[in-house]
């Protein structure tokens, strides 16, 4: 389906409609919104992986999982808290896909390899390639997100005791890997 407005005019159209156009399954409508919204679920994507190329893969993967439910979407209000849900189970399912492959990871991170020089040490995306990737979650869920830890553990499924030991280690950890910076 097609809308009636423009390409000029859905750039320019509020957020509510261009949505609720996408609803009714408007794909110019759809492309207008992945316009919008793909800098900021490819950052938050690429915070959890590390990797350019798999965070785009995994936005990629978002919106076509988005593009084939938005006509389930019941209020275009809800449309930003439906896409954070669907960008979270998105990675979880990387997550569970290849476990093994990040565990490994983790390891050969922890043995310094994000730590040999001054400036990888004070990067932030080096310091939460450190976490592990479920405290790496909440960490960002938390500090880049601004939700709360019910709202992560809502979103993830983790129970509130995990997501508060996740978020509370994993910032001690990125304070202790960018301690030079409290000097600044």
């Amino acid at each position: 389906m097609e809308s009636r407005l423009s390409a000029a005019d859905l750039k320019q159209a509020a957020d509510p409609l261009v949505i609720a156009l996408a609803c009714t399954g408007d794909a110019r409508a759809f492309a207008e919104i992945v316009v919008r919204r793909q800098a900021r679920v490819r950052k938050f994507m690429y915070h959890l992986c590390r990797r350019p190329s798999l965070g785009d893969d995994l936005a990629q993967q978002v919106f076509l999982t988005a593009w084939r439910s938005v006509k389930q979407l019941r209020s275009a209000a809800a449309f930003d808290g439906w896409l954070k849900r669907i960008m979270v189970t998105t990675w979880l399912e990387e997550l569970r896909r290849n476990k093994l492959a990040y565990a490994a990871e983790l390891d050969a991170d922890s043995m310094g390899s994000y730590r040999d020089t001054t400036a990888e040490r004070l990067d932030l995306d080096g310091a939460l390639a450190l976490l592990p990737p479920e405290a790496r979650l909440c960490v960002v869920l938390a500090y880049n997100d601004g939700l709360s830890h019910p709202e992560i553990a809502a979103l993830t499924g983790l129970p509130l005791g995990t997501v508060k030991s996740h978020i509370a280690r994993g910032a001690a950890r990125l304070r202790e890997t960018l301690a030079a910076y409290a000097g600044d």
